[in-house]
């Protein structure tokens, strides 16, 4: 009888392990998987994960042609709207020459740029190369952080209200006029906190990796941190160039030793232009400054005309 009731538990136990089975492998049927034209359908709408995965499988053909050129483009797209792992691929494709010309130059540019984004493997690899300094990011990086700024522009009036009144808040705090602030923000990055130009400058106010060391930033897509360090840049600027708007902003844009070199706003059509378009909007040829945060410029120490009123504390 023992052995009877034994043998009936025993099948039972064997009936709810089958009907389990059952369901996990129902489930597991039920969840699609992500075919390569549902991929394809997905990286042409722009998603980054979908634009990753088929430069990854391009590259090592699985359940595609093997493709080197076209995994190599599908990196650069993904790397431009923001994916930190096609960005740091991106940079050792262009150190290496894969099914391109070697750029190291462009490949230390583009790994630095992984770096600061939090990629510790780039981190990793940064003391074998340079800083890239002077190079320009891959062309199609440009374009498709075009179009992603573009594919963004809807949500800008909202974003743009609330840096104004971040702005409000703290440029005062640094001595500087939140009306010249937000022209320039406005030039530079368009209120993307995650813009990156051709050369490597970041976030809101477009700080180059140096200028945001120099004035403590740490992260530059950081809004708040972008716009701080912004601003202090801007400061020093302003004593430094005691006031002068359009020598600030060529500044800005070019740097000071550019400007000094000159004797005033640098013979490049783009810092011109971008003085252009910010005093177009701001008005004012000279602005209030704290003379203790910096020195004047040697060169242009002697102003001819009155100097601007100094900013009170």
């Amino acid at each position: 009888m023992k052995s009877t009731t034994s043998h009936l538990c025993l099948l039972a136990a064997l009936r709810w392990i089958a009907l389990c089975l059952a369901l996990v492998c129902a489930d597991a049927v039920a969840q699609p998987v992500a075919t390569i034209e549902t991929l394809e359908a997905a990286a042409k709408r722009g998603d980054v994960a979908a634009l990753f995965t088929l430069a990854e499988k391009y590259k090592r053909g699985d359940e595609v042609t093997r493709d080197i050129p076209r995994s190599n483009l599908l990196y650069c797209k993904a790397a431009a709207r923001g994916n930190v792992d096609a960005l740091l691929e991106l940079g050792l494709i262009h150190a290496s020459g894969r099914e391109m010309m070697a750029n190291e130059g462009v490949g230390a540019l583009l790994i630095n740029m992984a770096a600061e984004r939090g990629s510790e493997r780039a981190k990793e690899i940064l003391p074998y190369i340079s800083r890239g300094v002077g190079s320009m990011v891959p062309a199609c990086f440009s374009e498709e952080t075009a179009i992603a700024a573009q594919t963004a522009a809807a949500a800008v009036p909202a974003v743009r209200k609330d840096i104004e009144l971040m702005v409000q808040q703290w440029a005062p705090q640094y001595a500087l006029d939140p009306n010249l602030v937000m022209a320039l923000i406005a030039v530079e990055s368009q209120f993307d906190a995650k813009a990156v130009s051709p050369k490597n400058a970041q976030g809101l106010m477009q700080l180059i990796p140096a200028t945001a060391e120099r004035f403590g930033v740490a992260n530059a897509f950081n809004p708040l941190q972008n716009l701080k360090g912004g601003l202090a840049y801007l400061r020093w600027l302003m004593a430094y160039f005691k006031g002068e708007v359009a020598l600030v902003l060529a500044a800005y844009n070019a740097g000071e030793l550019a400007v000094e070199r000159y004797r005033g706003i640098p013979p490049y059509a783009e810092t011109r232009n971008y003085v252009k378009q910010i005093t177009s909007v701001y008005k004012n040829t000279t602005h209030p400054y704290l003379a203790e945060i910096a020195a004047p410029s040697p060169v242009f120490a002697r102003l001819s005309r009155a100097d601007p009123p100094r900013a009170k504390d």
